[in-house]
């Protein structure tokens, strides 16, 4: 048994529209607009009518699997369009969980609530603009808990809503990890992207040392346009150097890494240890005992990571993922963060979007090829009820 909200039950279609993911056994990639039945609302939860839902690097593994996309092609018709890519042997063997299971997609969102199950915590947000999370997002409608609900005021953009959770918990991860293991600097790659630009805004107001490492100059210009006080950019030959620099100034041993292949996050730490040892008094074998931590959060290079062993002994890497850390941060602390978001939802966890699409215009093979990229500065917004 449900109640409605501000939409009227009868005013609730049967069906609805939602992007999915299927990978077959043969290794394609097949994208399409499924029409699935709106889901009825059980005792704790609610009908969310979703209005924004972002595409944000962390959807991609779920939706594109990893396939080519620059050979992707289309099929279907302008309203039903189906998109199919091959996946490499290689990545299909990772992927033998998932083959033939068509998967909704969009890991959050936002929109109005229009349909409650019978809970007081279900009731209670009846009319109300909420953000969610927790997955297949990319659809006009969602059944969530209320308990992944956030509350936000009567006439919130969607296009700020829709990106409540991901990126601004994870800047406020970041700094809050950095607090929980002992660190008093931050350092973090692919620092111009919008949670990028989130944390320098965090990092300031909290008075946290941010040392930022983007790829290009005019990167650095807009960072340096926000107060950010050390941009060192990893295309220029004086990196090395631009980036102990700001290491011995900041003090910095602590990296949150969303490139993950490559050399960075090696010379990351090798740049720490230069740092540190800048301040020793004695030489040893073993290298500083300063304990040096890089954690990749992301993978927008997969390629192998390179690591040079010239920084001694004391050091890790590891990945980091928001969703356990949110759970060894515990409810208190979650709803810390929560109420800070909401707060500064159009301060300091702003979010700008260069392209916003229906649901058929995000399976258009030029918008998947330009999000697949991942590059700074390209944000898409799905609009699940526009035409």
């Amino acid at each position: 048994m449900y109640r409605s909200g501000m939409t009227s039950a009868a005013s609730i279609p049967a069906t609805m529209r939602e992007i999915r993911s299927l990978v077959t056994a043969d290794g394609r990639l097949e994208l399409s607009l499924a029409t699935v039945p709106v889901p009825v609302p059980a005792a704790g939860e609610v009908l969310v009518r979703v209005q924004g839902a972002p595409v944000n690097p962390s959807d991609l593994g779920l939706l594109l699997a990893m396939a080519d996309v620059s050979q992707a092609a289309a099929s279907g018709t302008a309203d039903d369009p189906v998109v199919i890519a091959p996946i490499a042997p290689r990545v299909l063997a990772g992927l033998a969980s998932r083959v033939g299971d068509s998967m909704p997609a969009g890991n959050e969102g936002c929109g109005v609530v229009v349909a409650a199950g019978d809970s007081p915590d279900a009731q209670a947000l009846l009319g109300r603009t909420v953000s969610f999370v927790g997955g297949a997002s990319y659809g006009e409608y969602r059944n969530v808990s209320p308990f992944f609900c956030m509350v936000l005021p009567d006439g919130t953009d969607p296009a700020q809503g829709a990106s409540c959770f991901v990126n601004p918990l994870t800047a406020l991860g970041m700094v809050e990890t950095m607090r929980m293991d002992g660190h008093t600097a931050l350092v973090h790659t692919a620092a111009a992207s919008n949670l990028g630009q989130m944390l320098v805004r965090i990092c300031q107001a909290d008075g946290v040392p941010l040392v930022n490492i983007v790829r290009r100059p005019e990167q650095v210009a807009l960072l340096r346009g926000l107060g950010a006080e050390h941009v060192c950019d990893s295309s220029a030959p004086t990196f090395r150097d631009d980036l102990t620099a700001a290491l011995i100034a900041t003090g910095a041993t602590l990296a949150f890494d969303a490139i993950g292949g490559g050399r960075l996050a090696g010379q990351i730490l090798s740049c720490m240890e230069t740092a540190v040892n800048t301040k020793a008094t004695e030489y040893s074998r073993y290298g500083s005992s300063v304990h040096k931590q890089v954690y990749m959060y992301g993978m927008l290079d997969t390629s192998p990571t390179e690591i040079v062993r010239d920084f001694g002994l004391a050091w890790g890497i590891s990945g980091w993922l928001l969703t356990p850390f949110l759970g060894k941060l515990g409810l208190e602390g979650m709803g810390r963060l929560r109420e800070r978001v909401v707060a500064e939802l159009t301060t300091t966890f702003a979010s700008h979007y260069t392209h916003e699409v229906s649901l058929a215009g995000a399976l258009a093979v030029d918008a998947i090829q330009n999000y697949a990229r991942m590059a700074t500065g390209q944000k898409y917004l799905i609009r699940p009820t526009a035409s």
